[in-house]
């Protein structure tokens, strides 16, 4: 298990010294074999015994991947959905060492995630990047020497051009589906047609035709299909959330978590595909009302909601400060169930198989986001198509 936010322990590869310029330790740097003189051609002079490295043909040959760079777009919702597919990789791949770029958002969810073993922050969702920083990305990713990459950003020439200047073996991603899209696809081991400007709108399986491509079938392996969204939680987050609900004064399993307040922060954790998943807490109050032997408890996404919930609810409010969605799930994991609208918390009561009330604005949104397999999840949808007008009296009756 390697956690990506556990920075205390020291590294045991990092050796400290002085600058360069002051006569620091250099590097140690591969041997590279002296040219020979008697080569017309500038050849090297390579010894007996010495073998040149084909490892890219054989496993070019036999269709291996052994490291894979992710470029996830979005937000905590978007990578969290990402998840599916970074198992299908290991399932496709057996051995193969997966890495990911994602958003200072989005990288937060890999803590729940043992598949990845590195995750680096990168705001690739830019509508334009700067050449150096496109450079500095470029340079960091060809030192690793990666077989594959594997991208979630519409992709047009230019980000097609740094995909294909990584050296991968394979780099597969999506590309515009309209005219911006033009002169992407021949710099890409396969190029993905996205069905839409905007993936996130495809709820759960926004990911599918990224999968189609991922899971084919090659000579000798079948096809393989993603499996079902899954999270791990480690001890140390369990560690933490148990230390926020205890001082909260709360029993562990004798409380609803209620996610969804409406808040400008960024740590709502509401998915890019449906602007309209929060609700106001003049509602959370009616529902939190109808609860009358479990105690409800008000994630916040940041420190200024505090007072307001203190003053529609009441002073003894129970009242729990989140934003990171490793927290969440860890605190879901430990309630009696949760009352949410369409944000991350939906998907991660879903994976730790927890009883889910979801609100949502429409029936299209709520086929869209929850999957047939989440049987413990009452969906209730508004009949106007707006979150606000979600019938009291169909909440009441599904709590």
């Amino acid at each position: 298990w390697k956690d990506p936010f556990l920075f205390n322990e020291e590294d045991p590869d990092l050796v400290w010294g002085n600058l360069f310029t002051e006569g620091g330790r250099q590097p140690e740097q591969e041997y590279i074999p002296p040219l020979d003189p008697k080569s017309k051609s500038g050849f090297r002079k390579v010894p007996k015994g010495y073998t040149a490295e084909i490892r890219p043909l054989a496993a070019k040959v036999r269709d291996e991947v052994r490291k894979c760079l992710c470029l996830v777009a979005g937000g905590v919702y978007e990578n969290l959905l990402f998840f599916p597919v970074i198992e299908l990789l290991k399932d496709r791949y057996p051995g193969v060492e997966i890495d990911v770029i994602a958003s200072e958002r989005g990288k937060q969810v890999y803590e729940m995630n043992k598949n990845v073993s590195r995750a680096w922050v990168f705001d690739i969702d830019q509508q334009f990047i700067k050449p150096a920083l496109y450079m500095e990305m470029l340079t960091m990713v060809k030192n690793e020497y990666y077989d594959m990459i594997v991208s979630t950003k519409l992709a047009g020439i230019g980000h097609a051009l740094f995909m294909w200047l990584t050296d991968c073996t394979k780099n597969i991603g999506y590309i515009y589906p309209d005219v911006n899209g033009a002169g992407a696809g021949p710099f890409l081991y396969a190029a993905v047609d996205a069905p839409r400007l905007n993936l996130a709108e495809g709820g759960y399986h926004m990911y599918h035709e990224l999968n189609e491509e991922l899971g084919k079938p090659a000579k000798g392996i079948p096809r393989i299909y993603p499996p079902q969204l899954t999270v791990g939680i480690s001890s140390r987050l369990r560690g933490v959330i148990l230390k926020k609900w205890t001082e909260a004064s709360l029993r562990r399993g004798e409380f609803i978590v209620i996610h969804g307040i409406e808040s400008d922060s960024a740590a709502t954790m509401k998915s890019r595909g449906d602007s309209d998943s929060l609700l106001p807490l003049s509602k959370w109050s009616l529902i939190a009302k109808s609860l009358s032997s479990k105690v409800p408890v008000f994630v916040i996404p940041h420190e200024k909601e505090r007072s307001k919930v203190q003053e529609v609810i009441g002073p003894d409010a129970h009242i729990i400060f989140i934003t990171t969605p490793g927290q969440i799930a860890a605190l879901i994991n430990d309630s009696f169930g949760v009352i949410t609208t369409n944000t991350a918390a939906v998907q991660l009561a879903i994976s730790v198989k927890k009883p889910t009330v979801a609100l949502f604005s429409s029936d299209e949104k709520a086929k869209l986001f929850v999957p047939n397999h989440a049987t413990s999840c009452d969906c209730i949808a508004s009949d106007t198509g707006k979150l606000l007008d979600v019938s009291m009296e169909k909440v009441k009756n599904a709590i």
